[in-house]
């Protein structure tokens, strides 16, 4: 595994009822040996169970379940004692984790990027119509609301600077942190690029979306709504 950057890094996991996919996530993200940082976002299945005898992770709860984007700031405020960036990857088993080489390896020398996977073969059969809209969708809407023109905004696989990302102003805590943060670093003057990953759709293979189409689309719009209003009147 070759990754020429001196920068520490440590993973950072949402997990939400996600019981099937968890543990394989967990223990192929190890094989970077980088501190590995579970949130469990108030799971009712047996996703604890999966992962609670894994050696060598931190494994943060939450009693309710908050949304992945409070989630994700659990894990972004613990590793920020040990990390420079966190890299937050999702754990439904849709990404590879060895991809991750491909978004360290894209961060500038000297730089302090938000680096977001940008997925690769969106176009198959496997592929949610949810996802392959949605993401068309929200790329637009990103770019209005003053964030970076981008080709994959929803995209959950991602390296974030650390404690940069904690001190950005985001409101929205569920799936529609990964946009707002979006245009937040955008107007503060944080850099976003993107890097290609892979991504499996594969309806055997136990993948579980909490993606709900109307709720988290009125979200979203909500979230759009406020983002442009403040890029009207110039406030960050």
């Amino acid at each position: 595994m070759t990754i020429k950057n001196k920068n520490r890094f440590a993973f950072v996991i949402p997990v939400y009822n996600h019981a099937g996919t968890v543990a394989r996530v967990v223990k192929q993200a190890q094989a970077f040996r980088f501190p590995v940082f579970v949130v469990d976002d108030g799971s009712t299945d047996n996703t604890y169970d999966q992962i609670k005898d894994i050696a060598d992770i931190t494994i943060l709860r939450h009693e309710q379940n908050q949304g992945k984007g409070a989630a994700i700031l659990t894990g972004f405020a613990a590793a920020s004692s040990v990390a420079d960036f966190a890299i937050t990857i999702d754990a439904d088993g849709q990404h590879y984790p060895e991809d991750a080489r491909n978004l360290i390896n894209a961060i500038p020398e000297n730089s302090r990027p938000i680096v977001a996977g940008a997925r690769v073969g969106m176009t198959g059969k496997n592929v949610p119509w949810t996802s392959s809209f949605g993401r068309k969708f929200s790329n637009f809407w990103v770019q209005t609301s003053g964030g970076p023109k981008i080709s994959d905004s929803q995209s959950g696989f991602r390296i974030y600077p650390l404690p940069e990302a904690l001190q950005l102003k985001t409101k929205a805590r569920r799936f529609q942190f990964e946009v707002e943060i979006l245009a937040h670093a955008n107007r503060n003057g944080i850099p976003v690029i993107e890097a290609p990953i892979r991504v499996r759709y594969n309806p055997e293979g136990g993948r579980i979306s909490h993606f709900r189409p109307f709720v988290d689309f009125c979200r979203n719009s909500s979230t759009f709504t406020r983002l442009i209003f403040r890029r009207i009147f110039f406030l960050k």
